[in-house]
Formats: C-alpha cells, sequence, structure tokens
C-alpha cells in the first residue's frame, strides 16, 4: 500500500494535536455538521446480495356492470419489479506506531483520529442520501434527489410530488416531506450482511508502504457503511424544489408555509393533524393505516427562516415545542429536522 503525507500523520500533525500541558487537545470540530436524516431513516435487510427489490402494483383490474344472462370478462392486477442496489463506504486510518507512541496514550491518540474519520463517513452517507445518483458515481446508492428531479409527469410519475417554488438560477435549496415506513422508504443494506457503521480495528505485524514502496508499522482502523435507500411507494416523499435562498423575504418570496401545506396533501395518507387525507383510509375500528412516520428535511437557511416565522403571531401551523430538552420546530404536528447535507446550490428543477 503506497501512502504520501495526505493519506497518514506525520510530526507535523501530532505537534497540532498538543495541549499546552503536552497531552491530547480537545479538538475543535469546524467542519461537523447537523444531518438529522441519520437519526431518522429505519433500516431493514434487504431481500438482495446486492439490495433489494420491491414489487410494485402498476394497474388495478376493472370490473364490468353485468346484465342478466350476460356474463363478464375475468381481470387481473398488473405489477412490475423495482431494484435498488447499495453501495459500499470504506476507508483506512493509518498511524505510525512509533508516531502514536510518543504520546504515551495510544487509544486517546487513535480516537482523536477515528472521530474525524466518522464525522466525515456521516456527512459522505448524508450527502449521498439526497444527491447520490449510480448513473454519475457508479460505486454510491441512488439518493432522493435523482427520483424526484423533474416537473414534467411525462418524463417520470414522480413529478406529481416535485413542487416548483418558482426559483430560478443555481441558489436555490429544497424543503424535503419524507415518510419513513416499511411500505413507503427506508434505508437497505446487504442480505446477510450487518447494518450501520461498523469500524475494525485490523492492525497487525504485516508492514504497509509508504510512497518509495518502503515498509512500516502502523495502527490500522478499517471503516465500512454498507447500504443504500429504497422508495417502495414514490407517493409518500415530495420535494418542495426551487426555492431561491437569496429571495427568502420580500416581494417574489416563496411561501414557504403554503408549499409546505400543498405538500401535505399529496402523500395517500397522512396524520389528522397534517391533512384530512388520513380520514378516508382508516382500517377496522378506526385505527389509521400503517405508512410511516412523516418528516420535513430543510437546510440551516431555511430552518432559521421558519423559525422566525414560528415566532409571529398570526402563525398557527409553525409551532416551536420542546422535546427532551430541546426545541423541535414543527409544522401541522411534523417535525421539521435540519440536514446541512442540503446545498443552498441546487441547479433549476424544470
Amino acid at each position: 500500500m503506497a501512502l504520501n503525507n495526505s493519506t497518514f500523520l506525520t510530526l507535523t500533525d501530532w505537534a497540532t494535536r498538543r495541549d499546552p500541558n503536552g497531552g491530547i487537545a480537545d479538538t475543535v470540530n469546524l467542519l461537523s455538521q447537523t444531518n438529522e436524516i441519520l437519526n431518522d431513516l429505519i433500516f431493514k435487510e434487504g431481500n438482495l446480495p446486492t439490495g433489494n427489490k420491491t414489487t410494485v402494483r402498476t394497474g388495478l383490474p376493472a370490473a364490468t356492470w353485468r346484465l342478466l344472462n350476460y356474463g363478464v370478462p375475468r381481470g387481473k392486477s398488473t405489477t412490475a419489479q423495482v431494484t435498488d442496489t447499495c453501495g459500499m463506504l470504506e476507508t483506512y486510518s493509518l498511524v505510525d506506531k512509533d508516531l502514536a507512541n510518543l504520546e504515551g496514550d495510544v487509544g486517546a491518540f487513535r480516537l482523536s483520529e477515528d472521530m474525524a474519520f466518522l464525522e466525515g463517513m456521516n456527512q459522505q452517507m448524508a450527502r449521498t442520501l439526497i444527491y447520490g445518483n449510480e448513473q454519475s458515481d457508479v460505486g454510491a446508492f441512488t439518493g432522493l434527489s435523482p427520483r424526484y428531479n423533474t416537473l414534467d409527469t411525462n418524463k417520470a410519475a414522480s413529478a406529481a410530488n416535485v413542487m416548483d417554488g418558482k426559483g430560478r438560477g443555481s441558489t436555490n435549496t429544497s424543503i424535503w416531506l419524507c415518510c419513513w415506513g416499511p411500505t413507503a422508504g427506508f434505508g437497505i443494506f446487504p442480505k446477510g450482511s450487518v447494518a450501520g457503521l461498523q469500524q475494525k480495528d485490523v492492525t497487525t505485524d504485516a508492514p504497509v508502504m509508504d510512497d518509495q514502496g518502503n515498509p512500516f508499522q502502523a495502527y490500522q482502523m478499517h471503516y465500512k457503511w454498507d447500504c443504500g435507500l429504497t422508495i417502495r411507494d414514490w407517493r409518500y416523499f415530495v420535494r418542495i424544489a426551487n426555492i431561491d435562498v437569496n429571495a427568502l423575504t420580500g416581494e417574489g418570496a416563496a411561501n414557504l408555509i403554503a408549499l409546505m401545506a400543498a405538500a401535505c396533501f399529496k402523500p395517500p395518507t397522512m396524520p389528522s393533524t397534517a391533512s384530512n387525507v388520513q380520514s378516508a383510509t382508516r382500517a377496522t375500528g378506526g385505527t389509521p393505516l400503517s405508512f410511516g412516520r412523516p418528516v420535513f428535511y430543510v437546510n440551516r437557511t431555511i430552518a432559521s427562516a421558519l423559525s422566525i416565522q414560528a415566532m409571529n403571531k398570526t402563525n398557527v401551523l409553525l409551532t416551536q415545542d420542546e422535546f427532551d430538552g430541546k426545541p423541535v420546530l414543527r409544522f401541522r404536528g411534523i417535525p421539521i429536522r435540519v440536514v446541512d447535507a442540503i446545498m443552498n446550490t441546487e441547479d433549476t428543477v424544470q
């Protein structure tokens, strides 16, 4: 394994991690992000070694009004199968054993590096959940945006759930309404594998090679995350696209409250606090059918704008309450979560 200074720690890196007392400094991560979608996403084992195959109904059988002494034709429903594949997100960290041993507390030194790797992989996973595209990055999985990237229903049925915030140019962002559930959409991991981010110490006595091909001893940590995304029913996901972040106030600004209210009526069923479409689809005994947990996802720019709107005394749809000691912003009872991976530089969806 050939290495260079960009892939393993040097004495300079070691020195910059020392505090005035000579111990490991508490590192302030200026690159940390908030990506709450990772906290909400449910995972299920796929039914394929490489992902998950979903059977969806594409047509309903037709019935016929029968006349006496006449028969009726038989009917059948039609189905199709959709396959979602998983990606393998993987990396290694290497630290020269003598470099780590300079500290004395090898575990603390390695932990400081582990935290950076875990943060980086979380950010990459969040970006892929939003923007991942197997067509342009064959090793990744396909996220939300490529599935909801047109307003034209002639190009994709899911366009019916893409709403236009009227922003034009390249300073746009999106609001996502996602209903995570076993019949709507969820994260997947390959059949027979393990869910979640796996971290394993793979240090051995076998040497690694520097960029000159010379061996040296190193501590090695392996990080691995095999997962993907399946949208079993596209109707339970809504994208409010083309929101110009440079025009959130004033004349011509997107009416975020109106757009979010309309988005609540896109899915076939929703909580009764969000819309009245739930009342027509109740199971025996009046129990709502299980469709999943709805969540709005916005970036920090939109979250700030909505939080300010929530303080408006005339507002009745946005609420800011507290859960587990933390403020929680909700729209018609649906939590609004911050995802820094959602960009402010999205191209116009047409």
